[in-house]
């Protein structure tokens, strides 16, 4: 046994190895060498299988990788050299092949970021093992057994080689805490996306395996990248050019936008942008010198350019050493980039335009429930907390004219406030108007009771146009506990009405809570004309919902419909556009835009009803005053509600 300590600093593994510490990483790594010596049998005259298998082994605290091919395998010294760490070590610098980047050193994080492993490879009929492993006080160590030794039929079975070929089996076992176990689904997804295989996935046949050996399930699933349906912009492969020194470089560019379909905008696993390819390597995933900008959210495609892996070769800084992408500080980098950025700029700019005709946009089903919550209270406020008028002028809930004299409440409970002591039953009754409320609505309930305070029957949703004639719904309650309290609140459609039910030990045994007197023909006396004024445990929605809709102007980011009662984006005002995206959907990072437009439009609407209701309408300093105070009770409220 013959075990050595990896020449290299051990703090220079070590950093490198935190920043490898991902089972998918790993796999890249490993699947491109793999692809990489298949490349090096083919560019040699060799027929090759073109075959990949990914074993992927999970476990509650851990896993075990493996990724075996039937390239061209490595003798027992080409084996120790790639235990050699850094640039100068690996084949592209050695000028042995394009590879995929100068650092030499992508095996040996994967394997010391994830935890321990080996390195099973036969060439000419002979086997060579290496173990990578740390020592118990944190050192970097190999054992590669002295020599390599007779491969046997046996040992070509465990590697799915067929006998007298040659290829290789990396194994990783993962024991690292901090790495991630992920679901083998959540697995071939992330490979089938990540932009460092969308070329490999095309030319090789790589395969994820299923389960744990020995289980009986031996299939495997191919792990292939799915362009989405789309509409090409630019090319396919149409040539481009730019000049760095003098001599002229070539390359092209595919360009196409997604139909039907979101794309993923960040990360290994990003499908919009443009994937740089150079030789067989994926360099970057980018939109150049459009990155990040309105209206590329949905276009993606391919820049091929040979010229930047030959860069590599010559020690050129093409890429970071992080390999987080290209390093656009490098002058040919820079030449590059904005040449790709001249031939892109026409169809990017034209999804700009569409943006600034865009006529109605949409949100995300989470920021619309946040956004229907708030309306919804800030209605409920204007009327509890604010004392104002909220209902329709001039016409009920299906829109016919009133009468002068208005019609009592659509909706209202008998009192808003039943204090009641424990153990003793007592009423609770809705009255209601079904005239007044908008037909083909549902009459519901939302209880926010405690379970000790019970009603009989369950209130239940009721069709509107199913009341008839009835005016009223009576239920009866106990509470059992002093000191229990909860909220009633009765909804069709803008309409609504609340109480609230206190348990308290003093309270009143004489209450008036009985059901109401009937005539000698057992119906209910029609509702009494009453004298109009503001209720705060009822009312009408101020706010009924909201739109992004083109007013045709830019200077008005959001305003107050009163004719819908409806607060209005404007998908024309600069600021609104900036957060939108190429298919009308405005986007979730934008939600504090959304409080402070929602918070403006809606405090500009209190403040003028307040004014109006208190006499001091068209005084401006009354209303600046106002609004202020309403932005000072509320706006923290707001805020947090888009924060989620």
């Amino acid at each position: 046994m013959t075990v050595a300590q990896i020449q290299v600093d051990q703090r220079v593994i070590g950093i490198d190895s935190r920043r490898f510490a991902s089972v998918e990483k790993a796999l890249v790594e490993l699947i491109t060498n793999s692809d990489d010596s298949y490349a090096r049998v083919e560019r040699a005259g060799g027929n090759v299988t073109g075959r990949i298998l990914v074993g992927y082994e999970r476990h509650h605290s851990g896993a075990v990788l493996t990724v075996s091919d039937q390239a061209e395998g490595m003798s027992f010294q080409q084996a120790g050299r790639i235990l050699s760490y850094g640039g100068a070590h690996s084949p592209l610098a050695r000028g042995e092949g394009a590879g995929r980047g100068y650092f030499g050193r992508g095996l040996k994080q994967a394997i010391f970021g994830l935890g321990h492993g080996w390195i099973e490879t036969i060439q000419a009929g002979r086997l060579t093992r290496i173990d990578i492993f740390r020592s118990s006080n944190g050192g970097y160590l190999y054992d590669d057994d002295g020599a390599d030794r007779q491969a046997f039929p046996a040992d070509y079975a465990r590697l799915g080689i067929p006998y007298g070929g040659s290829g290789t089996k990396v194994t990783i076992v993962v024991d690292n805490p901090h790495a991630t176990i992920t679901q083998q689904s959540t697995l071939l997804q992330l490979l089938a996306d990540n932009i460092y295989l969308r070329e490999v996935l095309d030319r090789r046949t790589v395969e994820l395996l299923h389960g744990h050996p020995g289980n009986g399930d031996d299939g495997s699933d191919i792990i292939r990248f799915r362009e989405p349906p789309a509409a090409t912009l630019v090319g396919p492969d149409a040539p481009g050019s730019f000049s760095v020194g003098g001599t002229e470089y070539a390359f092209t560019v595919t360009l196409k936008r997604a139909e039907g379909v979101e794309l993923t905008l960040k990360g290994d696993e990003r499908t919009a942008g443009l994937v740089v390819e150079s030789g067989m390597a994926v360099l970057d995933c980018q939109m150049f010198e459009f990155e990040n900008q309105v209206g590329t959210e949905y276009l993606f495609g391919m820049v091929r350019c040979p010229a930047l892996t030959d860069m590599l070769g010559r020690g050129v800084a093409i890429i970071s050493d992080e390999r987080e992408g290209l390093n656009t500080k490098d002058p040919f980098v820079a030449a590059f980039s904005h040449a790709v950025s001249r031939m892109i700029a026409a169809p990017v700019q034209a999804e700009k335009e569409k943006l600034t005709h865009l006529e109605r946009a949409t949100t995300s089903g989470r920021t619309a429930g946040m956004i229907e919550h708030l309306l919804q209270h800030m209605s409920e406020a204007a009327v509890r907390d604010l004392g104002l008028e909220t209902a329709p002028e001039g016409r009920n809930g299906n829109g016919a004219e009133l009468p002068e004299a208005p019609l009592a409440a659509a909706l209202r409970f008998t009192t808003p406030f039943y204090y009641r002591p424990p153990v003793h039953p007592f009423h609770v009754a809705l009255l209601l108007d079904p005239h007044q409320l908008p037909r083909g609505e549902m009459l519901e309930f939302d209880l926010d009771l405690p379970p000790t305070i019970r009603l009989d029957p369950l209130p239940a949703p009721v069709p509107v146009g199913a009341l008839a004639e009835t005016l009223r719904l009576e239920w009866t309650a106990a509470g059992e506990q002093a000191g229990d309290q909860g909220q009633i609140t009765a909804r069709a459609g803008n309409y609504w009405a609340l109480c609230e039910v206190v348990i308290a030990d003093h309270a009143s045994r004489r209450t008036a809570d009985q059901p109401p007197h009937r005539g000698a023909t057992g119906t209910l006396p029609a509702p009494r004309r009453q004298a109009h004024r503001a209720s705060r445990d009822h009312g009408v929605d101020l706010f009924t919902g909201y739109d992004f809709r083109n007013l045709h102007n830019t200077t008005d980011r959001a305003v107050y419909s009163e004719a819908e009662r409806k607060v209005i984006i404007n998908t024309a005002a600069p600021t609104v556009q900036l957060y939108v995206d190429g298919r009308g959907r405005f986007r979730d990072s934008a939600r504090l835009l959304l409080a402070e437009l929602f918070l403006d439009v809606i405090s500009d609407e209190l403040a003028r009803r307040s004014v109006d209701q208190h006499g001091q309408g068209g005084d401006l300093e009354a209303f600046r005053n106002a609004k202020r105070a309403i932005i000072g009770r509320y706006g923290s409220e707001v805020h947090r509600t888009f924060l989620g």
